[in-house]
């Protein structure tokens, strides 16, 4: 589920002065987590997301240094790697899901969206909250790394973090982070 390529060009492109060893341990730890459960696994990396990935490598002169390999550039947005992918298809074992958008951030994807039909009368907000739960229990790994989910019925839209039930599952309120939007725009429109 992650995009090695993303990934790792993220990787060099953020710690220039880290050498190729520091890297390569900075790609391990970020895509072989060792954590029993999905929710800690995502709070895991998470973690290195935010702090950084503590690395070890050897030194010229033969002593062992360590450092914190940066995932996200948090100085400059723009300058990490967006890719927004519409029907992700992911397998495993015999189970396919796919989400209807995936966000990537450096490779790593960092949103899974469910969307349902407005025009469906049987599709709702907790149905596509439903199909999010089915997909984290049948193919985990594109929640590994998931900072948010986001669910919608074609009006009405919910955003929430893994492991959230229906009741935290709330409406974004504002367009620019400054005044809430008007009751007049649908709550679809007030998320993207």
């Amino acid at each position: 589920m992650i995009l090695e390529g993303q990934l790792r060009r993220a990787l060099a492109r953020l710690n220039p002065e880290l050498p190729a060893e520091a890297l390569e341990d900075a790609w391990r730890k970020l895509t072989r987590l060792d954590a029993p459960s999905l929710l800690e696994r995502n709070r895991a990396l998470h973690r290195l997301l935010i702090d950084g990935v503590t690395v070890k490598y050897r030194r010229q002169d033969g002593s062992i240094a360590g450092a914190q390999a940066r995932v996200i550039d948090f100085a400059d947005p723009g300058a990490n790697d967006w890719l927004t992918v519409n029907q992700f298809t992911v397998s495993h074992g015999q189970h396919t899901c796919r989400p209807d958008v995936v966000l990537f951030l450096n490779g790593l994807p960092v949103a899974v969206i469910e969307l349902k039909n407005a025009a469906d009368e049987n599709a709702t907000i907790w149905s596509a909250w439903e199909q999010l739960r089915t997909y984290q229990g049948q193919i985990p790994a594109p929640f590994n790394t998931c900072a948010v989910s986001v669910i919608s019925d074609g009006l009405s839209a919910r955003i929430g973090a893994l492991g959230a039930c229906k009741e935290w599952y709330k409406p974004w309120r504002t367009v620019a982070g400054q005044n809430l939007a008007p009751a007049s725009v649908s709550e679809l429109q007030v998320l993207r």
